[in-house]
């Protein structure tokens, strides 16, 4: 009797993992992991770097960018190896590996929070991007044409959201991925190549902007934050590697890795050449999105934001098929719904419309997000998952995994503390000119 109630148990939790977006489709490429990666991490943050680099200075902001590219690439490389420490077992989410190194209840507040607060932030400010590429796309091709509200630009890129918001799962949207992937490259390319072919601008200035010692400190603060939001992408490893099939001969992590370094590659590519160029060209009065101080030739910009609305719609998707499978998972598992197109259909559309509605009302959300970045993305990116390999595999004290590990946690809780600080500030100083559903 027991053993027939235990296989209804399990037979019933395998059609839920079939229905859920993660756990559905496990038949991933490795190509697919790279072009997810190369999406989730290189968002609308690249073209802020530039305008973080003349925040932070050429030493500090070149020494910064590259120590990032390297610990973020480190501690990915720790998840993809977490992700099936335990023989037979997948952690398909940042939470369940959580559960594992701090038990079932601590794991779940230590991840969740964070994971939920750099989701859904990261959705809405794509919100407002994707608006805003659109509007300038718009005013760029058409100077002459009636003024239209960011609200509105905002409401017609959540229309595309409203659609695809409804593909089952990851595999289901790597065309779109892939779309995102390319653009991404673009947008970055014309960013760089087109500040070095307008040369550097007459009486080029690389001081710091602000007069007084405490702004330039607080700039520096903030410039880390933006550094931090750039390297946003391991929010979503571990779900994009659950889509990869698995063997013991042949695990997820050798495919994904491959995937990874693939991205980490393209991501240089990106980040680099667009945060020292744009800096060398403008100097300090470089603005917070390299596009907006490149204003000729016309075409081409109007492309390059183009460019960035379609790489937004992937981005958004990848972050959001994350939030659904959570709600998915708790509606499912916890409030025992029936897995139905209905449930699916109503959570999605709703949660679109929240991050839209956000997004509009609070069109400077850029300002937040230094805020935010400090807060939940330094954590889960630079050294939660040192904490976790620490506590998992315990190395020897003072061996190299275990300097290396705390060198990691030092520099990550650092940069958690000081960029709010800064960022903070950014939003008070420029809270005189803000208004609400402008």
């Amino acid at each position: 009797m027991a053993d027939a109630k235990s296989d209804i148990e399990i037979a019933k939790q395998k059609q839920i993992d079939d229905w859920l977006p993660i756990t559905s489709a496990r038949n991933a490429k490795w190509w697919y992991s790279a072009f997810h990666n190369v999406t989730a991490m290189v968002g609308a943050g690249v073209l802020s770097l530039p305008y973080a680099l003349s925040e932070l200075g050429w030493g500090p902001g070149v020494v910064i960018l590259i120590l990032s590219w390297v610990i973020t690439l480190y501690t990915l490389w720790q998840m993809v190896e977490m992700h099936e420490m335990v023989p037979g077992k997948r952690f398909d989410r940042y939470h369940e590996l959580g559960q594992h190194a701090f038990g079932p209840k601590l794991g779940l507040w230590i991840v969740v929070p964070q994971q939920v607060v750099v989701e859904v932030g990261v959705n809405i400010v794509y919100m407002v991007t994707g608006g805003k590429s659109l509007k300038k796309f718009h005013d760029v091709l058409c100077p002459s044409c009636k003024d239209i509200k960011t609200t509105y630009w905002i409401m017609i890129f959540a229309s595309s959201h409203f659609v695809l918001s409804h593909l089952p799962n990851f595999n289901s949207m790597s065309g779109i991925s892939l779309a995102a992937a390319i653009m991404s490259l673009s947008y970055s390319t014309i960013a760089w190549s087109a500040s070095l072919h307008k040369g550097v601008v007459p009486d080029v200035d690389y001081s710091y902007k602000a007069k007084t010692t405490s702004g330039v400190v607080l700039n520096f603060f903030s410039g880390l934050g933006d550094v931090a939001f750039a390297y946003a992408g391991h929010n979503v490893v571990l779900e994009i590697q659950a889509t990869i099939p698995s063997t013991p001969e042949k695990p997820s992590k050798g495919p994904m890795w491959k995937g990874v370094v693939v991205a980490y590659i393209v991501v240089a590519l990106c980040y680099f050449p667009v945060a020292i160029v744009g800096y060398y060209v403008y100097g300090n009065t470089i603005e917070d999105n390299i596009l907006i101080s490149l204003d000729k030739p016309a075409w081409l910009i109007a492309a390059a934001n183009m460019f960035v609305v379609v790489h937004v719609i992937g981005s958004y998707q990848i972050y959001a098929m994350a939030v659904f499978d959570m709600i998915e998972t708790f509606l499912v598992k916890k409030m025992n719904f029936t897995p139905s197109f209905t449930l699916r259909f109503v959570t999605r559309t709703t949660y679109v419309a929240f991050t839209m509605i956000i997004g509009m009302a609070i069109p400077f959300f850029g300002g937040l997000l230094g805020f935010f970045g400090g807060f939940a993305f330094a954590p889960t990116t630079y050294y939660l998952p040192c904490i976790m390999w620490l506590a998992l595999y315990k190395p020897k004290r003072f061996s190299l995994s275990w300097c290396i590990n705390w060198m990691c946690i030092i520099l990550g809780v650092t940069l958690m503390v000081l960029a709010p600080i800064g960022a903070l500030r950014t939003i008070i100083v420029s809270a005189k000119t803000y208004k609400f559903f402008s």
